[in-house]
């Protein structure tokens, strides 16, 4: 990567096929824009929801859209042993701890505290393994429990001290300061999935040189709980850019799950990559 080169992504989960496609174009067109480079990466850590043939058309449906991407596809169903080796440096910094919780025990303890969620917001993790002793962890972990590991935010906030990034968009860019606090200690590994999106996506962009993420505005507070990861593991810091999420005319946003057509089915009724470009852009003006 030259000095000063513009290196964005665009890194869907093939969980279904893709929609509106706005992420990529936004970052497309930026890349190409400053001279930069263009990524795809496939975040497909969910064994369960992953699947080989939506990855496919994802590559292929770009292609047809003619959002050309730079080098190969990164596939994080690949890189396990990456991922892995970024949490035994993070449990040697003493800032992760296992958590033997269920679901079911986590609410529990939630609704005695009377945090119980209100709307959308969910609360952090009440830390209930939190204080368990060395002796109990281990007897646990020997004991075959399952387990979650857990980044321990406290701790991690004393070793990094005030951190922010750099957020692009609306004006002139800005410093945003980092807040993790309303996350708590996220989950950053379990049983069945080596690695959590925080951990998987940090890492991912700083191996794939990426300098700028442009992302949805839903995506916006996970930039609080990548910041504290980046800076515990040394790694560098991109711009951000959370662009508006796509809506029609009511103001609801445009989601596969709301009903909202796939690439794959505009393609199907006749839309062309000419079609479908000029209705992102002028739906996200």
């Amino acid at each position: 990567m030259t000095s000063g080169e513009t290196v964005t992504r665009f890194a869907p989960s093939p969980t279904g096929y893709i929609g509106h496609v706005y992420s990529a174009w936004q970052g497309w067109q930026r890349a190409r824009g400053d001279g930069g480079r263009f990524l795809l990466r496939l975040e497909d850590i969910d064994p369960t929801r992953c699947r080989d043939d939506f990855a496919a058309a994802i590559i292929d449906d770009l292609a047809w859209l003619g959002l050309a991407w730079d080098g190969p596809v990164r596939r994080q169903s690949e890189h396990f042993r990456d991922y892995r080796g970024a949490l035994d440096r993070l449990e040697a910094m003493g800032v992760l701890y296992p958590c033997f919780c269920t679901r079911r025990e986590i609410a529990a303890e939630i609704g005695r505290s009377g945090a119980a969620p209100q709307g959308e917001a969910r609360p952090p993790y009440p830390g209930i393994c939190r204080g368990l002793s060395a002796t109990e962890r281990a007897a646990r972990r020997a004991a075959r429990r399952d387990h979650a590991l857990r980044l321990d935010l406290a701790r991690a906030v004393a070793l990094t001290g005030p951190l922010d990034w750099v957020e692009e968009g609306g004006g002139e860019p800005r410093r945003v300061r980092a807040d993790p606090a309303p996350f708590g200690d996220v989950v950053l590994a379990r049983k069945d999935t080596p690695a959590s999106y925080h951990l998987a996506v940090t890492l991912d962009d700083a191996v794939q040189g990426v300098t700028l993420v442009t992302r949805g505005a839903d995506l916006a507070p996970a930039t609080d709980v990548h910041r504290i990861l980046q800076a515990l593991l040394g790694l560098p810091t991109p711009r951000y850019r959370h662009h508006p999420l796509l809506t029609d005319t009511a103001g609801r946003r445009l989601a596969k799950r709301d009903g909202a057509p796939t690439i794959r089915a505009m393609r199907r009724t006749g839309s062309s990559p000419a079609d479908i470009l000029g209705m992102i852009q002028s739906i996200g003006r």
